[in-house]
């Protein structure tokens, strides 16, 4: 125990030294030659400065006029957030990319809520089997009208089409043509009791039979084309009404009174033939084929009867001709005894006629200018005045 007691005394500390602190030797650090400040030269204190004085007045350009000297303006930003603002309510109108195509239509970029999808029958106006028949291929910008959304986002959320882009400019189109009063082509499509459907500018229309020239039923017009002007076009009440009788007599420069046309009978009527004039069928009324009088017009001519007819009048607004056979006789009853020679001589009967239609317009102008001068003025004169006082009847 006395040899433990021992050992552990000698691990106590000594006492701590009675030297007064102040009196302790100071530590003096020793520093090396190496590690002494070297002096700043007066070249890089003018650099370091002028470092300093530059950000000075960037910072100060920043807090004034932060937007100098920078070419993307504030409104360029709001410009560019336009592009990409996007609604996708129905009927609102998206650009976008096509990236992909396949059998039953397109898959459109709009880069705005995924991509949408583009089905082949809103792909164009008319009927396609695939849309690269309509020209869109991958890679094609165009813009399009949202018409519905999909629950299931497999081929894109959004559904869009460009027949309703489409179908707003064949409308439009329509309009312009009327105004302009074009004569176009229109495909008959299909038919009923009342007329033929056509196919014009991607639009359905409609040809009552009686502004149709040629005498024909609907399933003889099928798939033919026919030269139409439009009547009525109305988009709101989806109403176009074209006439093919106005189109033609527009197209026949030649058909004016006391003209002489070759036609050719197609369809006889107790009161008259109707008569194909290159296109436009005209009436030859019973009164009108001979100075004598005709019981029975099958007896004089057949369907298929090839005339020379001469102009009387034509209606422009309703498409309608009257012709004229009697006009052309060297003496009366030819057209029944002898049909030939009237042939033969119609043109020289026609220019004694259209002597005698001047004659009939001077004596028309004479009589105007006595009783009534102000339709003289207005270049007034009515062709009925004129036929009537060549046939010998009084005018009113």
């Amino acid at each position: 125990m006395s040899s433990l007691a021992h050992q552990l005394c000698g691990l106590r500390s000594s006492p701590l030294s009675s030297t007064p602190i102040s009196t302790r030797k100071r530590f003096s650090p020793v520093v090396s030659a190496a590690a002494s400040p070297t002096p700043i030269s007066n070249a890089q204190t003018k650099e370091r400065l002028k470092l300093k004085q530059l950000f000075k007045e960037a910072y100060e350009r920043c807090c004034i006029t932060p937007m100098d000297g920078v070419s993307f303006t504030l409104e360029d930003f709001h410009a560019a957030l336009a592009n990409y603002d996007f609604v996708s309510e129905l009927g609102t109108k998206v650009k976008g990319t096509v990236f992909s195509t396949d059998a039953n239509g397109a898959l459109v970029d709009t880069s705005a809520k995924g991509t949408a999808y583009l089905p082949t029958q809103e792909a164009c106006i008319f009927n396609i089997r695939h849309v690269e028949e309509a020209g869109i291929y991958p890679g094609l910008e165009e813009e399009f009208v949202i018409i519905g959304e999909q629950e299931q986002e497999d081929d894109g959320s959004l559904i869009l089409s460009l027949r309703s882009v489409q179908y707003g400019l064949a409308w439009e189109r329509c309009r312009q043509l009327q105004a302009e009063d074009f004569v176009i082509k229109g495909k008959v499509v299909d038919g009923n009791k009342g007329g033929v459907v056509v196919l014009v500018e991607g639009l359905k229309g409609f040809v009552p039979f009686s502004q149709i020239s040629a005498k024909s039923t609907a399933e003889e017009l099928l798939n033919k084309e026919l030269l139409l002007k439009f009547v009525e076009v109305d988009e709101k009440l989806y109403r176009l009404i074209l006439s093919n009788s106005k189109a033609i007599v527009s197209s026949q420069s030649e058909l004016r009174i006391g003209s002489v046309v070759t036609g050719i009978v197609q369809i006889l009527k107790p009161y008259g033939a109707f008569v194909d004039i290159g296109g436009v069928n005209g009436l030859l009324h019973v009164s009108q084929i001979s100075q004598n009088h005709i019981p029975d017009i099958a007896a004089v001519l057949q369907p298929g009867d090839m005339l020379k007819v001469m102009i009387l009048s034509y209606d422009r607004d309703r498409g309608r001709i009257s012709l004229s056979t009697k006009k052309l006789e060297p003496s009366p009853g030819d057209m029944l005894h002898n049909p030939k020679l009237v042939f033969e001589k119609a043109d020289e009967m026609a220019q004694t006629f259209r002597q005698r239609i001047a004659q009939a317009e001077a004596m028309a102008r004479a009589e105007l200018l006595e009783f009534q001068p102000e339709l003289l003025l207005a270049e007034f004169i009515d062709e009925r005045v004129i036929l009537a006082i060549y046939d010998g009847h009084p005018s009113q």
